[in-house]
């Protein structure tokens, strides 16, 4: 079950849900998890008799999760519990009785050890700019004011009439600009200027400032207009005015947001994996293209995230082909570490065909909730699996799924992750083509963009389950590239089609490069642009080889090659070939004429020698050999031929030892 095995305690809910223990301690391996009929009354003491520090605990209910904790607390402030939904998701069901498989599923991915996710933090003075333009959003800034530092900035303000005490500081503006983040806020106002005290039937106001900026913690939109930024940032809250039940309840948030704040770092970026650019050459630009809040911009040869204005879509790390920005909440690998678990239990419980139910944990958890409470309830072989947010989900998520034995996915989108799932439907596109292409048939995985719940369980019930596309695997590998591979060679393994090479759409990251032979000239420019070793060269001789597993199709050997001899094939390549480095090119190298050193390529040697043989600079005996000698011999080479600019030897200066040595007999 993952670290150390928790201690269970289970609850029929006043006899409401079937559980049986013996089945589903067989499933866990373990001892029987105690069941009782009111764990959160009658036999509450259940609860601080079984906490122990030494052992988490871990309970069947989730409703009542706030009074456990309350126990724990008084009795065991040092022991860890977890409680899990075993009730809306499993017992409450037509199928409940069968569904002792999917119990004991959910109990033992609930089990499962996670490493806490990095934060970050920032500091909020409570101070507010109020941006509106009628006495809405004057009022909403006094009723701040009791609690917080608000200033008002009304864009517009014809007739509104001046409180009758000033306690809050009111201006009239224009927002230009607005950068920064909760806690940091830069605003840009144009034509600033504040209201005269003298105000009398309606806000007058002084002479405007060409262009101020100001600095603030918090932002209330209230004017109506296009929101201030594309997307949702913390610390900013847009409001219509004439929405009174969403004004209020961000003026209740709003009070509350003054002190220090920690956020999920939501993902992490690995810069030596960033295939973004090489050299000024861009490559891959991927996560810049479907990041939908602008936290992720150029940084030289890779990209920087910036944690606070990144809200956690996950879109980013869903299209990274290579890993370098992975989803971090949960932290590293534990989402596929649940995800095993949870499959591997079910089938060694004995479950059938499942259809895997992945899902947020707001507006998902409401609808099934709504399902259990008032339909049918879940099927027993639909096993729901959240995540912080759906679009998170990767091709590398949908086919370890597969592989680990779902028999089809279900992606239950909320409202807001509707505008942003144009890359999960790329990977659902590209898994249909992979699958089909192995022979498992398509159909495997359904968005689901129902708001209606019981529509939802229409869904779930009407549809069959397939059985699973290949036997289950044991484990998973780390990395995504790895994983990757892995999970598709096992598909490959267990396919019904045989094939060792399967064409894919342009723009899938895996293939191959096609290297034209007569331009190539082995400069080995691409080697040093390739950001995944894919291509590599001898230093020994000329060469040019190319592991097609690490290629990522990101196409900066291609925009980087000055011969224009690189192409891309986007394709699998399942053969062995694949996995080891093949030479694309390989020449003869040139031997140096005065020193047998070897430099450079035959054919390019004796290209240039031919073709500025007649070039002014090479006339004269010798010189065009110039060309065909290495870089130590040629300045040799240069060195000792005539000089033309050379003047007269300079005469020799006469010494003492010169005048010693004259015969005497001459003088």
């Amino acid at each position: 079950m993952g670290g150390s095995t928790p201690r269970v305690l289970l609850c029929t809910c006043q006899h409401t849900l079937p559980l049986d223990g013996k089945k589903i301690a067989a499933a866990l391996g373990g001892q029987a998890p105690a069941v009782h009929t009111e764990l959160c009354a009658a036999e509450a003491d259940a609860v601080s008799r079984a906490l122990d520090p030494e052992a988490p605990l871990l309970i069947g209910c989730t409703q009542e999760a706030p009074l456990f904790e309350e126990i724990a607390g008084e009795a065991q402030p040092h022991a860890g519990l977890r409680c899990v939904n075993i009730r809306e998701k499993a017992g409450w069901s037509d199928e409940g009785r069968q569904a002792q498989a999917k119990i004991a599923a959910l109990i033992a991915e609930a089990a499962v050890e996670i490493e806490p996710s990095a934060s970050v933090s920032a500091t909020s003075e409570g101070v507010v700019l109020v941006y509106g333009g009628d006495e809405v959003a004057l009022a909403a800034a006094r009723r701040l004011s009791r609690r917080l530092d608000v200033t008002c900035l009304l864009k517009r303000h014809d007739g509104i009439l001046p409180p009758r005490v000033r306690d809050v500081a009111i201006f009239a503006g224009s927002v230009q600009a607005v950068h920064g983040h909760l806690g940091a806020f830069e605003v840009t106002i144009e034509g600033l200027a504040a209201s005269a005290p003298s105000s009398r039937g309606a806000l007058a106001f002084g002479p405007p400032q060409a262009r101020f900026t100001s600095a603030c913690d918090l932002i209330l939109d209230l004017t109506g207009d296009p929101p201030l930024f594309a997307a949702a940032r913390d610390g900013y809250f847009r409001v219509e005015p004439g929405d009174a039940v969403k004004l209020e309840r961000a003026l209740f948030e709003l009070t509350d947001m003054a002190g220090t704040f920690e956020k999920p770092r939501y993902v992490r970026l690995d810069p030596a994996l960033c295939a973004h650019a090489r050299n000024t050459i861009v490559g891959c630009r991927q996560c810049l293209d479907v990041c939908p809040t602008g936290a992720i911009t150029p940084a030289g040869d890779h990209v920087a995230i910036d944690p606070w204005i990144c809200m956690g879509h996950g879109t980013c790390a869903s299209v990274c082909p290579t890993g370098a920005i992975r989803y971090d909440l949960p932290s590293g690998y534990a989402l596929f570490e649940r995800l095993r678990v949870l499959l591997a239990t079910y089938q060694r419980a004995g479950g059938r065909a499942c259809e895997l139910l992945v899902h947020d944990g707001e507006f998902a958890e409401d609808m099934i909730a709504v399902i259990a409470r008032t339909g049918r309830g879940l099927p027993a072989n639909v096993l729901p699996f959240a995540v912080n947010r759906v679009t998170q989900i990767g091709l590398d998520f949908l086919l370890a799924a597969l592989a680990l034995g779902a028999g089809r996915i279900r992606l239950l989108t909320g409202p807001e992750d509707r505008p942003d799932l144009d890359s999960l439907r790329t990977h659902i596109r590209l898994l249909e083509t992979i699958l089909a292409g192995l022979g498992h048939g398509s159909g495997r995985v359904v968005l689901a963009e129902a708001d209606d719940p019981h529509r939802l369980e229409e869904g779930l019930y009407a549809q069959p389950v397939p059985a699973a596309a290949a036997a289950a695997l044991s484990f998973l590998a780390a990395g995504k590239r790895a994983l990757t591979w892995q999970v598709l060679d096992h598909l490959h393994a267990e396919a019904p089609a045989a094939l060792g090479v399967l064409p894919l759409p342009t723009g899938a990251p895996f293939g191959r490069v096609v290297l034209d032979q007569e331009r190539c000239t082995l400069c080995v420019a691409c080697v040093g642009a390739c950001p995944t070793a894919a291509l590599s060269c001898d230093p020994e001789r000329p060469q040019l080889a190319f592991t097609e597993r690490q290629c990522i199709q990101c196409g900066l050997c291609r925009a980087t090659c000055p011969e224009d001899a690189v192409n891309l094939e986007a394709r699998l390549n399942f053969a062995d070939a694949g996995r080891h480095p093949r030479v694309l090119k390989a020449e003869e190298p040139f031997l140096c004429i005065r020193c047998a050193k070897p430099f450079g390529t035959r054919s390019t040697i004796e290209r240039l020698a031919e073709r500025l043989k007649e070039h002014p600079l090479f006339e004269g005996a010798g010189r065009a050999e110039l060309i065909k000698m290495c870089e130590d011999c040629r300045v040799k080479a240069q060195m000792e031929a005539p000089q033309p600019m050379a003047g007269r030897p300079p005469p020799r200066p006469v010494t003492t030892d010169d005048y010693f040595k004259t015969d005497p007999g001459e003088n």
